[in-house]
């Protein structure tokens, strides 16, 4: 069969006009093929394998890979094996089911290994149901708010991760110009990062360190200026455009050129910061004070700018929710929405059912299988649960809208705040010890994996409403996902522990680094110790934001954001924004032409972020084969040689200048190729 003409309509990512309305690629009333056998088995298998795959690789590289984008790729090659190819819908179901994969494993590697660091006792099943009701949990929660998120704010936010998997989808099925664009794309930003990431051909950061006039500043005044250089970073920029790009470095700007010097020269003048024995502020890089204290700052500010977010839009929050209540008690509201198929979600009868099922299901959780056998079990474990389920419904607006602005969710942040604020809590009750690490580290496991669940699932949801999937499906399909992987997800931590071990041992000689989970039970430790907390850092974190909100109207979250995001992930976005200012600038006002430039600039990004998270999967597996790999009968480890690192060229002055210059031929592709745009390409 051939490909389709379908394409993306010219007001698909910008705000609509007065009176003008956006109709998808599959409009409401022609019947496509949805949920199907193929859809829902790719999906699952997508889903097992994938869950197996990220929390390997996640373990073992420190850092979960989006899986939205490989699943799609792969669902749209399947998808043309098929004696009748697979509808652009059936590829939507088979993304939405398989991406809840990475969801999961973000949520649980970041805090379930600290349950065998710390020595607490672990099962299966426990593993199973901390990311089940997570997962549950953040699909739920979102539900009632996905006409604010996806459909009132058209045009609104950006979109970075559903825009690239949405032109995935859409080039796989209509082929021609579209697909080649987007394949050599890919092809350019898949190679630029394998080289750095897998051969190390040249430095992936570049830092003023690598110049000699600047060197000195960095070491002296800590004032630093870091760039990643990888494509897929890149594109991301290119897609949020200039203005939230902007205001995202700003926020960066401040934690790096002020903040990082300004605790330099007058930390031990500062309330509330303390340094570990033996070192000075002045004697810390500007990477570890930012790591150690700026970061801190930045929490505060996103747990602000949540609050912020929160205070505007409860009249949204309510509504979704009060329709919910009215039609649980019988009174069911019939809108006209109701009857168009591409926004109709689940009955919010079954939705708030589900939460409250939810609720009761958790409390027995913490009665039966967390607290049991303690004194005060019930108080303590009503406590758990209002910690789960009020951080959660509070900051699922944060996660939403995070992922739709910089396509990054904040998840440790968030979960750091969580785990800070159960401890202190279970402490206030008693709860210390064992018990109390328990408790605290599978709250923040429900809680890690709720707000991960979110922030990929408003992404799925913004592809279904571009293309024109049905929500209602869309969230079965997330729902079933989310059991596959959470069973998934838990077998393979426990096999991973019994094979590698996360802490060493004379068993295991070299764990695997599980680097965020040893940061949770590090605080989790320290609060069960009654050691002090850098409340001075959260709170001026959260007095800067309030300030920059309600006085200058700076946008919270984002400026929140680029405090908290490394210096390094943030400049690209700029440079990317840049690009796409000069794209759109360069048609010197005709409309048409920069609309097609725009358009063929995101093709062009998109095909960066697919060839980078492809590439960035491939080498991390290639990476870790490379390490060394258990054989029954062959010892520990199996070692082969696979390149890694072969130009041996990823650090020192040489190889980040390098980079730099390979970076600026980088950029300038993607500015000349997105000019290459003609009027007549758009019809």
């Amino acid at each position: 069969m051939e490909p389709s003409s379908r394409s993306l309509p010219d007001n698909a990512y910008r705000k609509l006009e007065p009176g003008e309305s956006y109709t998808p690629i599959v409009p409401a009333g022609e019947k496509v093929l949805e949920w199907t056998g193929r859809s829902v088995t790719l999906g699952l298998v997508m889903a097992v394998v994938f869950s197996a795959a990220a929390a390997f690789l996640g373990f073992k590289v420190g850092q979960v890979f989006e899986a939205a984008i490989p699943i799609a790729i792969l669902a749209v090659g399947l998808g043309v094996t098929f004696r009748r190819r697979s509808t652009i819908l059936e590829n939507v179901i088979v993304q939405s089911i398989g991406a809840a994969s990475g969801l999961i494993v973000a949520g649980s590697i970041f805090t379930l290994p600290g349950l065998f660091i710390l020595g607490l006792p672990v099962d299966l099943f426990k593993l199973f149901l901390v990311a089940l009701f997570g997962g549950i949990l953040g699909v739920l929660f979102l539900i009632p708010l996905r006409r604010y998120f996806v459909k009132d704010m058209h045009g609104e936010l950006p979109f970075p991760e559903a825009t690239a998997t949405t032109e995935i989808l859409v080039a796989g099925e209509s082929g021609g110009k579209q697909a080649k664009v987007l394949a050599v794309a890919a092809g350019v930003g898949g190679l630029f990062d394998f080289l750095t990431i897998h051969f190390g051909a040249f430095a992936e950061v570049f830092t003023t360190h690598s110049i000699p006039g600047l060197s000195a500043l960095a070491t002296k005044a800590k004032l630093v200026f870091r760039l990643d250089v990888l494509s897929s970073i890149l594109g991301l920029g290119f897609i949020i455009g200039l203005r939230y790009s902007f205001i995202i470095c700003c926020g960066s700007f401040l934690s790096w050129f002020v903040l990082v010097p300004l605790i330099s020269f007058f930390g031990p003048q500062l309330p509330g910061l303390t340094l570990p024995a033996g070192a000075t502020f002045d004697g810390m890089p500007a990477e570890a004070i930012f790591r150690s204290y700026v970061r801190l700052v930045g929490i505060g500010g996103i747990a602000c700018a949540g609050m912020i977010g929160i205070i505007r839009s409860w009249r949204i929050i309510v509504s979704a929710f009060g329709l919910g209540f009215r039609e649980l008690t019988g009174k069911r509201v019939v809108a006209a929405a109701d009857t168009v198929r591409t926004d109709r979600d689940l009955p919010m009868k079954t939705v708030l059912g589900g939460i409250l099922a939810l609720i009761v299901a958790l409390y027995l959780f913490f009665v039966l299988g967390v607290l049991n056998g303690q004194s005060n079990v019930l108080l303590q474990s009503l406590v758990a649960l209002v910690v789960v389920i009020v951080i959660s419904f509070l900051f699922t607006t944060v996660a939403a809208q995070a992922t739709a602005t910089v396509g990054t969710n904040p998840v440790s942040g968030m979960t750091l705040m969580t785990l800070i604020l159960a401890s202190l809590l279970l402490v206030s009750l008693g709860l210390t010890g064992p018990s109390g690490m328990l408790a605290a580290l599978l709250i923040g496991g429900v809680v890690c994996t709720a707000l991960s669940t979110v922030g990929g699932f408003v992404t799925d949801l913004k592809i279904g409403y571009w293309i024109g999937a049905t929500p209602a499906v869309q969230q079965r399909s997330k729902l079933l996902g989310t059991l596959v992987a959470s069973l998934t997800v838990g077998s393979v931590i426990l096999l991973l522990n019994q094979v590698y071990g996360f802490v060493q041992t004379p068993e295991h000689p070299t764990p695997l680094p599980a680097p965020q989970a040893n940061a949770m039970a590090a605080v989790i430790q320290t609060l069960m110790s009654d050691a002090p907390v850098p409340w001075v850092l959260y709170a001026s974190g959260a007095a800067l934001i309030l300030v920059l909100a309600l006085v200058f109207k700076v946008p919270a979250l984002a400026f929140a954001l680029g405090m908290y995001i490394p210096l390094e992930l943030n400049t690209p976005l700029l440079v990317g924004g840049l690009i796409a200012h000069a794209v759109a600038r360069s048609a010197r006002g005709d409309t048409k032409l920069a609309q097609a430039r725009t358009n063929r600039g995101t093709l062009i990004a998109s095909g960066f972020i697919a060839g980078g998270a492809v590439m960035g999967v491939i080498a991390a597996l290639l990476k870790w084969v490379a390490q060394g790999f258990v054989l029954p009968g062959l010892g520990w480890p199996v070692k082969v040689d696979l390149g890694v690192n072969l130009f041996g060229n990823a650090e020192g002055n040489g190889a980040e200048l390098l980079a730099v210059g390979l970076y600026l031929a980088l950029c300038a592709y993607m500015f000349w190729d997105a000019r290459r745009a003609r009027v007549e390409d758009q019809s």
